[in-house]
């Protein structure tokens, strides 16, 4: 009998995290008191003047097809947000807009990935990178980025992994799940590896407005016109302005890339969203002041957060310096028993506390940090200081 499913949809893994997701939805809907630190997304509403360029854009019957790469108009916007935050020249034709940055690093990876091409990818990463290059016949190549290094590669672990097969690398700063933010001097030590073996660089800056302490997020592409040449950067409207269910994410790329991408995506989903386009060209205005707005926000919780992991007994974290995730250390407590389940792992651990202290955190093994749980920030202080206070208590109850 001929297998049914094709072996490419066959080598994603499956999520470790559903079933304790769905298991915390359960208990919040039979009203038990559940604190949900597993949200990758603001829990700010988009903002109104966003929302209204919406509405205005449906009463104008602005609804049909768009070109699939995009609204000219838009992608025009979004080279002048390259030129003004980044420092990078574009042409609208290296600019595709796509449903989410997700869809964008899809894209990218479809392009650009052959049968057997290996792929960098630093650990801890965000959990669908490797699926991606796995369903595109490419093989992940992990690098681990240390705790003792701020979860930051180095060029010489880079080089270390460079094989004749290496075809590209994807890299997250700020980055999901370690909130790490790599400095200016640090990329260009990564590019300088790159552009000596010709590797391509899949930039994902999705959280490049989420940033604190001072920290500045520098963009591959930025480092030279041949590191340029070998960049498709990565970016989207979800979390700066707390648009994820809009689903408009972008990519900037060489120009034989970003056409190959075009005439994909034409047969594959054709355009984003026609009215998200338009909220997005909006979005794309919108004042530093309103953005810095909620980074203020987060940046308060973050603060309270760091101040009260310090004080818990058995746990830890690495500071991060972008986002709204903390990776929080949780190996002290395996071999451990929290009432009559001995804790093997960090799924276990996820599993015990949200059933013992009704607290749902997404375990590492999914995003190659198998000793960690992440937290995220984006709910509210309240809610954030109760949920800490419960694994503090539910740490100093193992036995």
């Amino acid at each position: 009998m001929k297998e049914r499913l094709a072996k490419r949809i066959q080598t994603i893994s499956p999520s470790q995290t559903l079933a304790i997701s769905a298991k915390a939805k359960a208990m919040k809907a039979a009203g038990e008191s559940v604190i949900n630190f597993g949200v990758g997304e603001p829990d700010f509403p988009t903002p109104a003047h966003i929302v209204e360029a919406g509405i205005a854009a449906l009463k104008a019957g602005k609804t049909k097809y768009t070109p699939s790469s995009g609204l000219p108009e838009l992608r025009r916007a979004i080279c002048e947000k390259f030129a003004r935050d980044n420092g990078l020249s574009y042409e609208p034709a290296q600019i595709i807009v796509s449903n989410g940055a997700k869809h964008s690093i899809f894209n990218a990876c479809y392009a650009l990935i052959e049968e057997g091409d290996e792929v960098i990818i630093p650990a801890p990463y965000w959990l669908t990178y490797p699926e991606v290059v796995k369903t595109l016949g490419g093989v992940p190549v992990y690098i681990e980025a240390s705790k003792e290094n701020g979860y930051k590669i180095t060029p010489a672990q880079l080089e270390a992994a460079i094989t004749p097969k290496t075809k590209l690398m994807i890299f997250n700063s700020p980055c999901n799940p370690t909130g790490t933010v790599y400095s200016e001097a640090e990329v260009r030590a990564l590019a300088a590896v790159c552009e000596k073996h010709e590797i391509f660089v899949i930039s994902d800056e999705i959280y490049e407005k989420l940033v604190y302490g001072g920290a500045k997020p520098f963009s591959f592409a930025k480092v030279s016109e041949k590191m340029k040449d070998l960049t498709v950067t990565v970016n989207g409207v979800s979390k700066t302005y707390a648009m994820t269910g809009w689903r408009i994410g972008y990519l900037a790329a060489p120009k034989d890339v970003a056409k190959a991408i075009d005439s994909f995506q034409s047969h594959a989903t054709s355009n984003a969203c026609s009215v998200a386009q338009y909220a997005t060209l909006e979005a794309l205005g919108s004042s530093e002041a309103e953005v810095g707005e909620m980074v203020s926000r987060f940046a308060d919780r973050r603060e309270a957060m760091l101040a009260r992991i310090q004080k818990m007994q058995g746990v830890y974290c690495v500071v991060p310096h972008g986002a709204f995730y903390v990776m929080l250390v949780v190996g002290g407590a395996f071999g451990k028993k929290a009432g009559s389940r001995t804790i093997a792992d960090c799924v276990g651990f996820a599993e015990a506390l949200l059933e013992e202290a009704k607290v749902a955190v997404v375990p590492g093994t999914p995003f190659g940090a198998p000793d960690c749980v992440r937290l995220s920030y984006s709910l509210s202080m309240e809610d954030m200081l109760e949920g800490l206070d419960r694994i503090d208590a539910f740490m100093r109850g193992l036995k």
